[in-house]
């Protein structure tokens, strides 16, 4: 197959590259270093030509629920318009898990990605995923000073990796509306993850956990973003992630 993959550069489009191409697919990296841009739709029609399936792991970092919801609309609406000219079939979105009622922040993007993805035109899949092994790093990361505030988060996170092999596999399957739901192998709370990846690189830094205020807090805190008993369990386990070859790199 010929599979699209908007967002190919990121923390997952990377995998679901790499994972299409170990499968034997051929691969369109859709992004504005490849001449595509999702939000104003330039270059999307030409990528598109004879493309089976497009796979989107397009993300904007924000905790505006305006941002987000512009985000993805705009990204997802041009995508899908391409899509319908040029006849791809079938159409990956990724999502989160356990986001239904937390339609705040970030999370109410996503949930506006989703409304237009199964109001649209083209066949699709909606595949949700927990959060990433890699999260916690990217918080650290974006904090600065000898402390890092995060947000009182219970989870289940999941290799990046994985996911990337999940998408892989949803694309080469029939649209099916949704996806069961990939979550990590193990319960696990945000701050004793950034702690543990301090300590495992030797940064001395204090982690303190904080409780977001409104409905995105309580989601964070609330346990939905386990999900449920229907859900498929990746193997890697965060402390594995942080001896892996992803983690170093």
């Amino acid at each position: 197959m010929r599979i699209a993959i908007a967002g190919g550069t990121g923390t997952v489009g990377r995998h679901v590259v790499a994972a299409a191409q170990d499968r034997g697919h051929e691969v369109v990296v859709l992004a504005r270093s490849t001449g595509a841009d999702l939000i104003t739709g330039s270059g999307l029609d030409d990528a598109l030509t004879g493309v089976d399936v497009v796979i989107d792991t397009s993300n904007t970092t924000t905790l505006s629920a305006s941002k987000a919801r512009a985000f993805f609309e705009t990204a997802s609406r041009n995508l899908l318009a391409a899509e319908q000219r040029t006849g791809v079939g079938h159409h990956v979105a990724l999502s989160i898990v356990g986001i239904d009622d937390i339609d705040a922040s970030y999370y109410a993007g996503k949930l506006a990605q989703e409304r237009i993805v199964a109001a649209g035109a083209v066949p699709y899949t909606i595949a949700r995923a927990a959060q990433f092994h890699e999260f916690a790093g990217q918080l650290l990361s974006a904090m600065r000073g000898p402390v890092a505030l995060m947000p009182k988060t219970l989870m289940r996170p999941v290799a990046a990796r994985e996911v990337g092999a999940h998408l892989a596999s949803v694309a080469e399957a029939a649209p099916a509306g949704r996806a069961t739901d990939l979550v990590g192998p193990c319960d696990e709370v945000l701050a004793d993850l950034a702690r543990r990846q301090l300590a495992h690189d030797g940064i001395r830094r204090r982690v303190l956990e904080v409780r977001l205020p409104g409905r995105y807090g309580a989601g964070l805190a609330s346990g939905s973003l386990r999900g449920t008993d229907a859900r498929m369990e990746g193997r890697m386990t965060f402390d594995e992630w942080l001896q892996s070859e992803d983690h170093r790199h």
